[in-house]
């Protein structure tokens, strides 16, 4: 009894994580539970035959393909969030224009740069555009149309349509799902649509992202995957996804947090 009380509890904890990540991989799980990797394939085995989860290559992803909620996104992996602003940061210089995508990781990337000068900043993200604005004579943008229900951000075709106009040094794309096979994706077409034209209207685009986007696909393709001149992560890729990111091109950089 004490055993199926265990495997029950554990489950539920996989679940649990998957509630707030979307996607884990056997080897957290491995680290969080302190149980066996076997172990844990069963139990993934057995919740997907269940229809409570997704099976993946070295994983599992949540049944929900429904982005979560903010609060819960900026309350998740801190310090990764951070260091990987830090480091994407570190590659603009004074006086250069930026795009930068809504998005938690997108907020951290926008604080590191309240000590640049001089940039001209273009986002649809409320919470960037206030930590860049009226300082350091900088100029900031704000992409017009309609903001997102718990985002405070815009999206949609007037988003899309002024962002045309613009062209940047630097694009700062949030990334919402990176499978190992290198499907860039998005939970919604409005969002892809306007993540697609960031990384088409800079001269180096980088995606941010903490290790819980990686490993798992999206519903909307995001194009542009080859014009993308950095990832910027916390944890090393799966050697498919590395490999793959290598032959287009793609500089993979670890921010340590």
């Amino acid at each position: 009894v004490v055993g199926l009380m265990l495997a029950v509890e554990r489950r539920d904890r996989i679940l649990e994580i998957l509630n707030d990540a979307r996607f884990v991989s056997v080897n957290d799980l491995h680290d969080d539970l302190q149980v066996s990797r076997e172990t844990i394939r069963r139990d993934i085995n057995q919740l997907a035959d269940e229809k409570r989860l997704i099976k993946t290559h070295g994983g599992a992803h949540s049944i929900s393909r429904a982005e979560p909620a903010f609060a819960d996104r900026m309350a998740a992996n801190l310090p990764a969030k951070r260091a990987i602003g830090n480091r994407a940061a570190d590659l603009v210089p004074d006086n250069a224009t930026v795009m930068i995508d809504s998005g938690t990781t997108c907020i951290f990337t926008a604080e590191a740069l309240m000590e640049r000068r001089g940039l001209t900043v273009i986002t649809n993200d409320i919470h960037v555009a206030g930590k860049l604005a009226d300082r350091n004579d900088n100029r900031v943008l704000m992409l017009g149309g309609e903001l997102v229900n718990g985002e405070s951000a815009t999206m949609g075709r007037d988003a899309t349509a002024m962002l045309e106009n613009y062209f940047a040094d630097f694009s700062f794309i949030g990334i919402s799902s990176l499978s190992d096979e290198g499907d860039l994706c998005d939970y919604t077409r409005e969002a892809a649509a306007l993540r697609s034209m960031m990384i088409h209207q800079a001269r180096t685009p980088v995606l941010v992202g903490d290790h819980d986007k990686f490993g798992w696909s999206g519903q909307v393709r995001v194009d542009g995957l080859e014009r993308v001149g950095y990832l910027v992560t916390n944890r090393a890729l799966a050697p498919s996804l590395s490999a793959h990111l290598k032959k287009l091109g793609v500089v993979a950089k670890i921010a340590k947090a």
